[in-house]
């Protein structure tokens, strides 16, 4: 299994010299010596002490998972912990996450010192940018892929404000293709490097990164050499993995470093005595597999240009067009494109934009890095960051709550089955003008016939009445411990498994809500941005800043918090609900009878809702995203309906 690296060629390394963009831009392979210790770089107290690691591990992508990524990010992490690090330690990062990660890294930087960024995933390039692309990133929808991806500058530009004594040190273990246009400017993509920066890419320009039976393959030697090879300095340990890694490959992989550091850094002193608990052996080594993991499909550069463009040619959004033009800024329809962008913004009510879906951190670069908590591991944070807030008002009265149609009483059909909740037929402004642009237009919806929809969603109890019919899979018992607790870590398909058993089980005709129905059940009969009213309170939802109770560790018991004005509980926060919908990058040509809205092909489906992990921002009633139906994730559960006859 191999990771595309296709950068720029030694022709670009020289054009990106001549710019003074590095000091040094070599292959990383020869022999490494120890260096003396008045040779080293000094760093001195308090700043000598502090180590701040970003590892991110990305493997959960639809098309092309990556198996050994999240292992990488485990094993870089607890060794850099070993080594004293104070690490930020995120993997399976979607959009938000890995920016809310990249900002927290900023925040703990400020204090000064050693700062080291290390990535494992699929990577690409456009013609003037090299990007890390998010979990949950699907080269079937390309506008979204490029848009929600990570520039590498913008991790760079995060390291390389002002600190005390300040390094960086950044590595690379990544799948990069470019599947778009080239740049007639050699090494156009790879970025410029500010003073006392290393960067470590895994392979040569235009090369492989390897993948070994529990690792990448040049992550297990650098893991190995951090530590054996204590006494070295960075670059020579990553160029003692860099010999092990081509030996590996039979010199078909040869790891490259640009660096404008000017002293040695040690970041592993002999001095300390702290076991490393990481073995890496020659298994670890070991190729695996020769084969490209690209995450682009192989159709050639103008296949995938007609691609991306009939993805977005229907849009009625200027981020989709931004998208096409970072990738083809001289693409054929690129006229056309820059056409339908003044058109947009000239069409657009004037108010400040909302930051489009996955801005990277760069494009905030003015403002100062935002604290955050740091980031829990597996974290799904789907919903885009939204444009920086302004102050905080003044508390606002509390807003009444718009009176719901009426709805029916509970009712069970079996013992183990979903308290039901009856939902009267009527009419309701479906999306919003606020949020995401996947969440816009705007467009009403008619529900024409009653319905019910789960009063809690489905719980860890009945969920395993399913399992023990042997009609569903057992869940992870890491995450589904509570009996009373949201059912989570399953994908649609699961869900669909449980609601033909209770269907078969009732003789009724349960399913999945369609997203009209899961929206029109959420807002209760209400108009705001939240079922509550227009402000964020607490006590509403299951969030981490929504109110007590709330654990990092997983979701409260279902009805832990205050139901909706139809009586229905946790439909914010909590887990992610799986309704019946395919995935719609907006609701342009949305149907307006509530019906589930389909698409030839389909295997990204609707999750709505937003979880437990989330902030205040992602309980809006708007609130939307997607997942492969496939795919189990930890923050992903659902309610049912059922038609009423």
């Amino acid at each position: 299994m191999w990771r595309t690296l296709l950068l720029v060629g030694m022709i670009g390394i020289a054009a990106a010299q001549a710019r003074g963009a590095v000091t040094a831009v070599e292959p990383l392979y020869g022999r490494a010596a120890a260096v003396p210790a008045q040779q080293q770089l000094q760093l001195q107290a308090p700043a000598a002490a502090r180590r701040v690691a970003l590892v991110i591990g990305n493997g959960d992508y639809p098309r092309n998972p990556l198996h050994n990524a999240r292992r990488d990010g485990e094993a870089v992490s607890a060794t850099l912990r070993a080594l004293g690090f104070d690490v930020i330690d995120v993997r399976d990062a979607h959009p938000q996450q890995m920016n809310e990660a990249i900002a927290e890294f900023g925040r703990r930087l400020e204090a000064g010192g050693v700062g080291l960024f290390y990535f494992a995933g699929h990577g690409y390039q456009t013609s003037r940018a090299t990007l890390l692309a998010p979990a949950g990133g699907d080269p079937r929808t390309p506008a979204a892929l490029v848009r929600d991806s990570v520039d590498l500058v913008a991790v760079l530009r995060v390291m390389s404000a002002p600190r005390q004594q300040q390094v960086n040190v950044v590595v690379l273990d990544a799948c990069l293709e470019q599947p778009f246009e080239s740049s007639t400017e050699s090494g156009a993509a790879l970025p410029e490097l500010s003073d006392r920066t290393l960067v470590a890419y895994a392979t040569a320009p235009g090369g492989f990164a390897a993948e070994g039976a529990t690792h990448g393959v040049f992550t297990a030697a650098w893991l190995r050499e951090l530590t054996r090879a204590r006494n070295l300095d960075v670059s020579a340990q990553l160029q003692r993995a860099a010999a092990s890694t081509a030996a590996a490959t039979h010199g078909r992989q040869t790891p490259w470093l640009a660096s404008t550091l000017t002293h040695p850094l040690f970041i592993a002193q002999t001095t300390e005595t702290t076991a490393l608990t990481i073995a890496i052996d020659a298994q670890d080594l070991k190729v695996d597999v020769l084969q490209s993991r690209g995450i682009i499909p192989k159709d050639s550069n103008e296949q995938y240009e007609l691609t991306f463009w009939d993805s977005i040619k229907d849009s009625n959004y200027a981020s989709d067009y931004e998208a096409y033009l970072k990738a083809y800024p001289n693409g054929r329809f690129a006229t056309l494109a820059r056409a339908r962008i003044e058109r947009l913004k000239t069409a657009a009510p004037k108010q400040a934009p909302a930051a489009p879906p996955g801005t990277p951190a760069q494009a905030q670069q003015a403002q100062p890095a935002p604290a955050a908590q740091q980031p829990q591991a597996q974290q799904q944070t789907p919903r885009p960051p939204a444009a920086a807030p302004a102050p905080s008002p003044a508390p606002a009265p509390a807003q009444p709550v718009a009176k719901a149609p009426a709805a029916s009483g509970d009712s069970k059909d079996c013992a183990n089955c979903p308290v039901m909740v009856s939902l009267p037929a009527g009419s309701f402004t479906m999306g919003g003008t606020f949020g995401d642009p996947s969440e816009r237009p705007p467009h009403h919806v008619t529900i024409a016939a009653p319905f019910a929809i789960g009063k809690y969603e489905v719980t860890v109890e009945q969920w395993n009445a399913c399992a023990d019919a042997n009609a569903c899979p057992r869940l992870s018992p890491e995450n589904n411990s509570v009996k009373n607790a949201p059912a989570r870590d399953l994908s649609w398909d699961d869900a669909q498994l449980y609601v033909k058993w209770l269907a078969k089980t009732t003789g009724k005709p349960y399913r999945l809500p369609t997203e009209a129905e899961w929206e029109y059940a959420e807002r209760g009969g209400t108009t705001t941005k939240y079922w509550w009213g227009d402000q964020m309170r607490k006590g509403h939802a299951n969030c981490k800043d929504c109110g007590d109770p709330w654990h990092k560790e997983g979701p409260e018991p279902v009805g832990s918090f205050a139901a909706n004005p139809y009586g229905l509980y946790d439909m914010n926060g909590s887990v992610w609900e799986w309704v019946s919908d395919c995935w719609h990058n907006s609701y342009q040509s949305a149907p307006n009878d509530g019906h589930t809205w389909e698409a030839p092909n389909c295997n990204v489906r609707v999750i709505r809702g937003g979880s437990w992990r989330e902030g205040g921002d992602y309980m809006l009633a708007t609130t939307r995203f997607k997942y492969s139906q496939s795919v189990r994730q930890s923050q992903d559960g659902f309610r049912v309906a059922k038609d009423l006859k």
